[in-house]
């Protein structure tokens, strides 16, 4: 497998340093695309996340559009790769021991590509976890940091219990956001998500929703999602609706017609 690094194509083995501080620390951030007939979707929403997350780290970062389009699509030639995703990382290079990054950081850009279908916008069964929360007033919660281990334990607890996705609560005991996706409900009609003071991420496909319907963006408590008629997941990639809950059947136990109206939404360019 190659990568992009820097402006080169190179083997994906041995493409980062081990004092990397985004290896020894998690100093970084990301951005996943979904690319379409060799195009990168939304990239200007990406970018702009991007060049906001790198504002609150202090990492230098320019959102040129044309320049980032060029790399990622010699990257997706050199992988063969017309349907997909393409990940963008920013690391904050290689420094000296110790927490304070250094004063002119030497940067690692790489993008990453992987083959696959976009808009698999399959019904799972999730959980509500237990093992860990989001903390909805810490300024990582706004930006998709490359430290990503309090998704990776309600992962794990949600694999324990035969489940494809983890559903987490803030400080507060509401819904924040699903490990990679963002939370919708609907009952009785109202579309609901929770809004990003509540720690969820301000998803680039979570906008594009919102810009489709009236959401009402409010606190979310657990019963609700149970109780709901509908509820799914957005994330670049795919739109998925949830038919069980800790168990517990939502709705007619199959995808809902809110989710199924945007089943195609992965897939344009708006």
């Amino acid at each position: 497998m190659k990568i992009w690094r820097n402006g080169d194509i190179v083997n994906a083995v041995g493409a980062i340093d081990a004092d990397d501080r985004g290896v020894t620390l998690g100093d970084g951030i990301f951005e996943t695309i979904a690319i379409i007939d060799d195009e990168p979707l939304r990239l200007e929403k990406h970018l702009s996340r991007l060049e906001h997350g790198a504002s609150v780290l202090s990492i230098p970062f320019e959102a040129d559009t044309k320049i980032w389009r060029s790399a990622i699509n010699d990257i997706l030639s050199a992988e063969h790769v017309t349907e997909g995703s393409a990940r963008i990382t920013l690391l904050r290079g290689s420094g000296l021991r110790g927490v304070l990054p250094p004063a002119e950081p030497k940067l690692t850009y790489i993008i990453s590509t992987n083959a696959g279908e976009v808009g698999a916008n399959l019904p799972i069964r999730a959980i509500i976890a237990e093992s860990t929360r989001r903390n909805e007033l810490s300024p990582l919660a706004s930006i998709k940091s490359t430290n990503y281990l309090d998704a990776i334990i309600a992962r794990l607890e949600a694999d324990k219990a035969d489940a494809e996705e983890a559903i987490m609560l803030n400080t507060r005991g509401q819904i924040a956001e699903a490990t990679s996706s963002n939370v919708f409900c609907v009952k009785d009609g109202q579309i609901m998500t929770p809004p990003v003071s509540d720690g969820a991420l301000p998803g680039i496909m979570r906008g594009c929703v919102v810009g489709v319907f009236d959401i009402k963006q409010v606190s979310i408590a657990p019963e609700m999602l149970v109780e709901a008629d509908e509820v799914f997941l957005t994330s670049s990639l795919n739109i998925r609706p949830v038919v069980q809950l800790n168990g517990a059947t939502i709705g007619s136990g199959k995808p809902g017609p809110v989710a199924a109206s945007l089943n195609d939404l992965p897939r344009t360019a708006s």
